[in-house]
């Protein structure tokens, strides 16, 4: 069994080390010499090789673990930016020989030189990728990412949402995305022991210093608000070295309050060199003998977010606080006019229980559309009626019934089945739009089909699919995509921030 599948059955508090693959010996040569210390102040230390973070072209996660001198416990990431269902499994086998068993899903950030309107860039969606493996390999441990730093009702809710199809298509494991606001964590750790079949939970962390905070500016998805800038910049402005062991200390707190609240682990990024694995060490071992309750990790660590003639320190971006749970928003009176139009018509077109449904599928089933030139006629007719309507671009594989009529392709990634991590306010990460999964949840929740946002498991559009009408499929007789089945695991209780 698996160091960090072992972890996560026994529920110990485990510590993984990520990794951003360079094709250089010192980068791998400093992580040995942290792994060779096999635990952090005692907790069982496992490593994640991180994914295209930088391009296409980067070191392979699976190169990158052959590249070690010495074998590692290891957590493959598979980032499905520019990537297709035989990709995915073509990495299983080479896995397989490898003896790894282990993934992280992701669906993936914004893939350098992606611009929208120009080359189409697919990306594997996170859940279809979950279905994926499970039902080529039940038996691994597959892990997701679940980004609850939102701070709109529209794009918190949604993240949910997704995160309840990741749980029905298999996960065994969440790693929340990189944030700092406890009050988010705790919102998390509460919602998933709600869930009927609650999985152990990790949070992605970063010591955080001014420079860093600059840096993360430009990744998706985290926030950092001015509150905390201000603060950054006022203890870089005493020295770099008070600024760093101030953040030394912060991240140290940071992995007490986890533990305490019940998380399963950390998953520690921006720790690079063994100097800086000792310092965090330290500071662990400093702080651990004078915390026992949630009560006094709280005061050390709004202790750690002050400082003299800085003002309190606040993590949500100015006028924005929603929390997990609330539901204030509607749709507008054309958002809402708009779905029961296209449901109406989808009705009386796609139904197969009208007579002009009836029709029109047995039309566009007949022998001629399957020629060629008649193939192509069929699709234009199509693109020409629905890519006005919906922005349609002809996949192949329909799925507005499943998406409140809102059409996948008009995300910049080609998401169907709920927002990527990268919103910002509703925002999509590409900044040109709103996100349409913010559009989507005001629909859901305004018109009574919020279970669609959760239950309905839309799987990845097949390349062989697109550019090609989706009439003669759709009335061909549907294959229903069933949920993987899982164990249900204990997790241990949650105390009250």
């Amino acid at each position: 069994m698996s160091l960090l599948r072992q972890a996560l059955n026994d529920q110990s508090f485990v510590c993984i080390m990520e990794f951003v693959p360079k094709p250089t010996a010192q980068r791998f040569a400093a992580l040995e010499s942290i792994m060779a210390r096999a635990q952090l102040c005692g907790w069982p230390l496992a490593v994640s090789i991180a994914d295209r973070v930088g391009s296409a072209l980067d070191m392979s996660p699976l190169d990158a673990c052959r590249s070690f001198d010495t074998p590692v416990p290891t957590l493959l990431h598979f980032s499905g930016k520019d990537r297709e269902r035989q990709d995915l499994l073509a990495q299983l086998p080479r896995m397989d020989a490898a003896g790894l068993d282990q993934l992280l899903l992701l669906t993936g950030d914004r893939l350098p030189g992606h611009t929208p309107g120009q080359r189409p860039v697919r990306y594997l969606e996170s859940v279809a990728a979950l279905q994926i493996v499970r039902q080529a390999r039940p038996d691994w441990l597959l892990g997701a990412a679940l980004n609850p730093f939102k701070y709109r009702e529209e794009e918190g809710g949604a993240q949910y949402f997704k995160a309840e199809k990741k749980l029905a298509a298999g996960v065994d494991f969440f790693i929340l995305q990189l944030g700092f606001d406890f009050q988010k964590y705790r919102e998390a750790m509460h919602w998933m022991q709600r869930q009927p079949t609650p999985r152990p939970m990790l949070a992605c962390i970063m010591g955080l210093t001014d420079g860093r905070a600059g840096m993360l500016e430009h990744v998706a998805g985290v926030t950092v608000s001015p509150a905390m800038r201000a603060l950054l910049a006022a203890e870089a402005a005493v020295s770099k070295p008070h600024a760093r062991q101030r953040a030394t200390e912060r991240l140290a707190l940071q992995i007490i309050g986890l533990r305490l609240l019940g998380y399963a682990g950390i998953n520690l990024s921006g720790v690079h060199e063994l100097e800086q694995f000792l310092e965090l060490e330290q500071a662990l071992e400093d702080w651990l003998p004078r915390i026992n309750s949630l009560e006094q990790w709280r005061s050390a660590w709004d202790a750690a977010w002050q400082m003299p003639g800085v003002a309190p320190v606040t993590f949500h971006p100015p006028g924005y606080h929603w929390q997990q749970g609330q539901r204030q928003v509607q749709a507008s009176f054309t958002e809402k006019a708009r779905y029961h139009l296209l449901s109406a018509m989808h009705h009386q077109l796609f139904s197969r229980e009208t007579l002009l449904s009836q029709a029109f599928g047995w039309s566009v089933r007949r022998a001629l559309w399957s020629t060629p030139a008649a193939a192509r006629v069929l699709h234009g007719v199509e693109r020409s009626l629905t890519r006005p309507l919906v922005g349609c671009d002809t996949c192949g594989q329909c799925r507005l019934e499943d998406t409140l009529y809102i059409c996948p392709e008009t995300c910049p990634k080609g998401l169907a089945n709920g927002p990527c991590g990268g919103t910002q306010l509703n925002r999509c990460e590409f900044g040109d739009r709103e996100c349409i999964h913010s559009r989507k949840y005001r629909t859901a929740v305004s018109v009574g089909q919020t279970h669609v946002l959760s239950e309905k498991l839309i799987p990845c559009v097949e390349v062989s699919g697109r550019q090609q009408s989706s009439w003669p499929r759709w009335f061909a007789e549907p294959t229903p995509v069933q949920p993987a089945a899982r164990a249900k695991r204990p997790q241990p209780e949650i105390a009250d921030l």
